[in-house]
């Protein structure tokens, strides 16, 4: 390869397709090894991130708080629109977690719930805007594409377990399972070459130098309705 070309193949603007191609801005997921299966080495702020359950419970949202801490340190806010669950403010704060800049908002509609969620994904203010929501209209995840990259947030749209998984606008989807004891994150989606392999983390063990995630107890392990253990950080209030 003579250097002219060289050159040109280093523009962080070109990928190749047996790489994952770079992003203009990442937050670092806490975890090493999943760092290193996203594009640009951690969570793409300014895009759209869909998530697929197997079940719920399973540590889905402990991935997502270092990153989460981190962006509150640097000023900015973190919205949930329509989680499943109640959240539980204990057991964020144990995590990490600055409640004064956690917002959670209930709606009445899904209409709403989609109005919401783009405002939040529009706001300048706002680090991570996460969804809890059955939409598929691929117009309507084009839309919510756009309003992540117009206000620089990183954004999620998690899917419950049994909820269709179509295309998506999304450049990044993510499939979660239990996997002994352990998480295991399947890359279904990406910009770059494909991972057949999943990423298996112990949600104990952080990147190096970062310590220990702090354990999330205590808090309830049941839902309100019902007698399903539900170990996570949402509090139950029925499956909805």
């Amino acid at each position: 390869m003579n250097a002219a070309l060289a050159t040109l193949l280093g523009n962080p603007a070109i990928w190749r397709g047996g790489d994952c191609a770079p992003e203009a801005a990442t937050l670092p997921s806490g975890f090493a090894a999943l760092d290193a299966a996203l594009p640009g080495r951690g969570w793409p702020r300014g895009a759209l991130t869909e998530v697929l359950l197997e079940r719920e419970g399973i540590g889905e949202l402990r991935v997502a708080l270092p990153a989460l801490a981190r962006l509150q340190a640097q000023g900015q806010d973190v919205v949930w629109i329509a989680p499943p669950y109640r959240p539980y403010a204990p057991a964020l704060a144990a995590a990490g977690l600055d409640l004064a800049r956690f917002q959670v908002v209930r709606c009445r509609d899904v209409k709403d719930a989609l109005w919401a969620y783009e405002q939040a994904l529009r706001a300048p203010e706002c680090g991570a805007a996460f969804a809890w929501l059955a939409v598929h209209d691929e117009r309507v995840l084009r839309r919510l594409q756009v309003a992540a990259r117009e206000g620089r947030t990183w954004g999620v749209l998690w899917r419950r377990p049994g909820q269709r998984a179509g295309a998506s606008a999304a450049p990044l989807r993510l499939g979660l399972a239990p996997r002994c004891g352990r998480l295991a994150v399947h890359v279904l989606k990406r910009r770059g070459a494909e991972l057949p392999q999943p990423i298996i983390l112990d949600l104990a063990v952080r990147a190096a130098g970062e310590g220990p995630l702090p354990h999330p107890y205590p808090f309830s392990r049941m839902r309100e309705k019902g007698n399903n253990q539900l170990p996570s950080l949402l509090r139950g209030e029925g499956s909805g």
